[in-house]
């Protein structure tokens, strides 16, 4: 990847990622607390029309790869290698995701898994709104290495040994690839497209009062694969993403069994479950809005 390319790559969802949601939306103007600095008046602007940001307390800006080597406090080359990689990074044009992920999981190899205790990840999932004690609970710390370099990560493992891995800035999973499921031996299933959401939903409830079977498909494209599964309980809550993959599939469920319940209206009009909790206090009355 180069800079033109990695520069074409939406500023905004780049951020979301990283765990940074805007304090204030006006038209095309995105405002952040901003992530280079403590303060407490979002003073940083992302212009989502330019697909560029400025700084007004440092007086500086650019483009995504600007805002990368300042973030990071990394070279240019370091970014872009760093950023090849990602999962969530990688401009459409540039790969399939199927393509992608079949050579990201062939070349990354996981080395050890142990109790989540990195203070860097830990802070990541609070950023992303995430109740530490349900992140201690589902995933753990891994430790992998992607070919001559390793890295330490957010695992979530999948029902076939794989895990999804996160860290600030990487997103993808190592082999094999399945969905996760968890049962509570209940009539009713919840679905989440991926683990943040679930672990959303999860740091929701009362933690120790968790009484419906879920499921995370780890990639939407698992859902089809899933269904006979899902289709084997009462009510099925379908917590999927508000984008144009994940109302489809949510649509053709819809039509196909009235078993199946459309849960992404709780969190209009944001993207998914988790975009919601961070931009929103979870607060008592949030909690009883998504319950079953």
């Amino acid at each position: 990847m180069n800079c033109e390319q990695a520069n074409e790559m939406d500023l905004v969802n780049y951020l979301t990622q990283l765990g940074h949601v805007p304090k204030k939306i006006r038209g095309k103007n995105h405002w952040y607390l901003s992530p280079l600095r403590k303060e407490s008046t979002a003073s940083f602007k992302v212009n989502q029309k330019l697909n560029a940001w400025y700084d007004h307390g440092i007086g500086e800006g650019g483009s995504l790869v600007d805002f990368g080597i300042k973030y990071f406090g990394c070279t240019v080359p370091d970014f872009l290698e760093k950023l090849d990689l990602s999962d969530f990074s990688v401009p459409k044009h540039l790969n399939t995701i199927d393509d992608h992920h079949t050579e990201t999981e062939s070349k990354l190899q996981i080395e050890s898994v142990k109790p989540l205790v990195s203070r860097n990840l830990i802070q990541y999932l609070e950023r992303r709104g995430i109740d530490i004690r349900v992140a201690k609970k589902y995933c753990n710390e891994v430790a992998y290495s992607f070919g001559d370099k390793s890295y330490v990560a957010i695992g979530f493992k999948n029902d076939q040994g794989g895990y999804e891995i996160r860290d600030p800035f990487y997103k993808y999973s190592s082999s094999p690839k399945a969905v996760s499921t968890f049962i509570n031996n209940s009539k009713e299933i919840a679905v989440f497209e991926g683990f943040m959401d679930c672990l959303s939903y999860l740091s929701l409830q009362k933690i120790n009062q968790i009484n419906t079977d879920f499921l995370v498909l780890n990639g939407a494209g698992l859902f089809e694969k899933s269904r006979a599964f899902l289709e084997t309980y009462e009510r099925i809550s379908l917590f999927l993403d508000r984008d144009a993959t994940g109302q489809k599939l949510t649509e053709q469920a819809l039509k196909s069994y009235d078993k199946y319940e459309d849960k992404s209206g709780l969190y209009e009009p944001y993207k998914d479950l988790n975009e919601w909790l961070m931009l929103t206090k979870a607060s008592k009355n949030k909690k009883s809005k998504l319950s079953l």
